[in-house]
């Protein structure tokens, strides 16, 4: 007998197994070499630890930069064929007679 109708485990099981797998896992490091930088305060391993963070912003910014330029570059070049296009047609001779 049902107690309730959306009551049902297979709704719930997806969010339980998040639940279980965030409460059983440990702290996780993405990059052991910073935080081991990071835990010493030598200047040449705080020094690495900036060369990593600026690198990953870098690469992280290509993609825009790049996509940026290509897209600046198409604009710009339509915008010119338009204006040619606008000019060719107000000088363009007409045939009157």
């Amino acid at each position: 007998m049902k107690i309730c109708r959306w009551l049902n485990w297979k709704r719930f099981a997806p969010l339980l197994a998040v639940v279980v797998a965030l409460s059983l896992a440990a702290t996780a490091w993405a990059c052991p070499t910073c935080k081991e930088g990071l835990a010493e305060n030598d200047p040449t391993s705080q020094a690495m630890v900036s060369g990593y963070f600026y690198s990953i912003l870098f690469l992280m910014a290509m993609p825009f930069v790049t996509l940026g330029t290509l897209g600046g570059l198409a604009y710009l070049s339509v915008r010119r064929a338009r204006e040619a296009e606008a000019l060719a047609a107000t000088t363009e001779p007409t045939d009157s007679a």
